[in-house]
């Protein structure tokens, strides 16, 4: 189970009538294990943001096309922040730098990191995803990256969060695929 004691920056974030402390923490923070489980939970939750099960862990970690979402390398200069609330994960949100010989769903260019976020069912709709994209903003403005790509499918509603932080359809790229500029 991951450290739930760590320094970590405290965020509010309302929750069904009352304020609580969120907690975000550098996803490199944990171990490679944990981090492990925690993505390929986020990356299930995100293939079935329908309720609709298409998706399981094994289905996840057996397509490579979304297996490689469940595996940080800090050293091509992937990172996240998680989201905790009483030391529970309740949100996830991390860049990888994938590049054209394996390009993600949101892939525009090598150089260009493709963002997944996930709030797990129960605390979505209380600013928790919208606090994820911010920092992760902040973190990758410090990392001098200029633009951050995702994919969202037809029809998700986070698609109205993405385009009110910023993002817009990738022209020339995969239907779905969005990026945004980001300022120094």
């Amino acid at each position: 189970m991951p450290p739930s004691d760590p320094a970590g920056d405290h965020r509010p974030a309302g929750r069904r009538g009352g304020e609580v402390t969120v907690e975000l923490r550098d996803l490199e923070f944990y171990d490679d294990d944990d981090t492990a489980v925690l993505l390929l939970e986020a990356t299930r939750l995100n293939v079935n943001w329908t309720g609709e099960e298409r998706v399981d862990d094994a289905g996840v970690l057996a397509d490579r096309s979304l297996a490689h979402y469940t595996v940080l390398h800090p050293g091509r200069g992937d990172f996240g922040l998680v989201a905790e609330i009483g030391g529970r994960a309740v949100g996830v949100v991390w860049l990888l730098f994938l590049d054209a010989s394996d390009p993600g769903y949101g892939y525009v260019a090598d150089g260009v990191p493709e963002l997944s976020v996930c709030v797990w069912p129960g605390y979505r709709g209380v600013g928790i995803g919208r606090l994820l994209l911010e920092e992760a903003f902040l973190a990758a403005r410090k990392r001098d990256i200029r633009r951050v790509s995702l994919s969202v499918e037809n029809g998700n509603p986070a698609t109205r969060l993405y385009r009110d932080v910023g993002f817009s359809d990738a022209t020339g790229s995969a239907p779905g695929t969005m990026i945004v500029g980001l300022r120094p």
